[in-house]
C-alpha cells in the first residue's frame, strides 16, 4: 500500500522540530480556550462546519491557509500518501464515522485514546508489514523550517494582542460586538496549529506509520513520541494553571466536554478511528494542513480532498 516512489528511501526523524511542534500545538489549543472557552478539537470542527457553524468553519479555513502558508515560506517536503486512492477513502469514511460516533471524544478519553491507538498499532502492523522505510540517524536541525516558527509565533502574538487592547472593559467602552474576536481567535489559533502540525512533521503519514510501527520495527521514526513529550504536558499545565478562573476572555461559556460516559459509541467509533488511521496515516488536522500544502505546490490535492470528502462523508452517515 506504500508509495513505491519513496520506498527505498531512508525515513529521517526529526526530535528538535517534533518538540517545537508539541510547543506550537499547546500554545494555540490554550489560546482557543482562554479567549473562546473551546477545546481544540479539529473533528468536531468537521463535523460542525457541514451542519453550519461559521467559528468551526473560520477555524478549517485557518488550518488550510496555515497549510499554503508553510508552502508558501519554502516548504519543499511532500508528502505522499502511504494508501492507495481506495484505500484512502476507506481510511477517511473510517475515521468520520468514528469520530462522530465518540463525539469527539477520541482525543478526550484515556480509554478512548488507548483503544484507538492500540487498534492503529495493529492496524499498521498488519497492513503496512515490510512498506515502511527504515528510519535513519535523527536529524536534530531545524531543516530550514524557521519560518514557519515565525509564523506561528506572529499569529499567537496577533491574537494575544488583540486580547490586550479589545479587552472587556475596552469592548464596553467603544462597544465593540465580540463575534468578531471570537472569529480571529479561531482563525488564528488555528492556523497556528495548523503550522505546528507541520513543523512537528505530524502531517507526514509515512512518520505517522513509523511511530505506529513501534521499537520492534526497523521502520519506528521517534518523531512523534517527541511532539507528544511536550504537547501533552504543556497542555495540561496550561490548563490547570493559566486558565484562569473567569469567563472567556471574548465572552460565551466554556465549552469543554468530560467524556466520562464510556459505552459502546465510544469505544466502537475509537477502534473505528483507529482502523482508519493505522491505514492511512492521516487525521483530520493534517489533512487539512496537507490540503493547504497540495493547493499551494499544484500536487497532490485529489488524494487528500479524497480523504477528506470521504471523512465527512462518513460522519453524514451516522447522521
Amino acid at each position: 500500500m506504500h508509495d513505491v516512489s519513496t520506498a527505498t528511501e531512508l525515513a529521517v526523524p526529526k526530535p528538535l522540530q517534533a518538540l517545537l511542534g508539541g510547543i506550537g500545538i499547546a500554545l494555540a489549543a490554550h489560546s482557543l480556550l482562554v479567549f473562546n472557552g473551546a477545546v481544540f478539537g479539529v473533528s468536531g470542527f468537521v463535523h460542525r462546519s457541514v451542519r453550519g457553524d461559521k467559528e468551526a468553519g473560520t477555524a478549517l479555513l485557518g488550518m488550510v491557509l496555515g497549510g499554503v502558508a508553510t508552502g508558501f515560506l519554502g516548504d519543499k517536503d511532500t508528502m505522499s500518501t502511504a494508501a492507495s486512492f481506495p484505500w484512502v477513502i476507506v481510511g477517511g469514511l473510517l475515521v468520520g464515522i468514528g469520530t462522530k460516533l465518540a463525539n469527539g471524544c477520541t482525543s478526550g478519553s484515556l480509554v478512548a485514546t488507548m483503544t484507538f491507538f492500540t487498534t492503529a498499532v495493529f492496524t499498521t502492523q498488519i497492513v503496512h508489514r515490510g512498506d515502511l522505510p527504515e528510519s535513519a540517524q535523527a536529524d536534530w536541525s531545524l531543516g530550514g523550517q524557521q519560518g514557519q516558527i515565525y509564523a506561528l509565533g506572529a499569529a499567537l502574538a496577533s491574537l494575544w494582542t488583540l486580547g490586550k487592547v479589545f479587552g472587556q472593559s475596552a469592548r464596553e467602552e467603544l462597544q465593540l460586538p465580540v463575534s468578531p474576536l471570537r472569529f480571529a481567535t479561531s482563525f488564528l489559533t488555528a492556523f497556528a496549529f495548523g503550522v505546528s502540525l507541520r513543523l512537528g512533521n505530524m502531517v507526514d503519514s509515512q512518520k505517522v506509520l513509523g511511530f505506529l510501527a513501534l521499537p520492534i520495527s526497523g521502520a519506528f521514526d521517534p518523531s512523534l513520541a517527541f511532539l507528544a513529550v511536550n504537547a501533552l504536558p504543556a497542555t495540561s499545565l496550561l490548563y490547570h494553571f493559566a486558565r484562569g478562573n473567569g469567563q472567556p476572555r471574548f465572552g460565551g461559556k466554556w465549552a469543554i466536554p468530560t467524556c466520562t460516559k464510556i459505552d459502546e459509541k465510544l469505544i466502537g467509533g475509537s477502534v473505528l478511528f483507529g482502523l482508519g488511521w493505522g491505514i492511512c496515516g492521516i487525521c483530520p488536522g493534517p489533512a487539512l494542513v496537507n490540503f493547504g500544502r497540495a493547493l499551494y505546490a499544484g500536487d497532490g490535492i485529489v488524494s487528500t480532498f479524497l480523504w477528506l470528502v470521504s471523512m465527512v462523508t462518513g460522519g453524514l452517515l451516522v447522521d
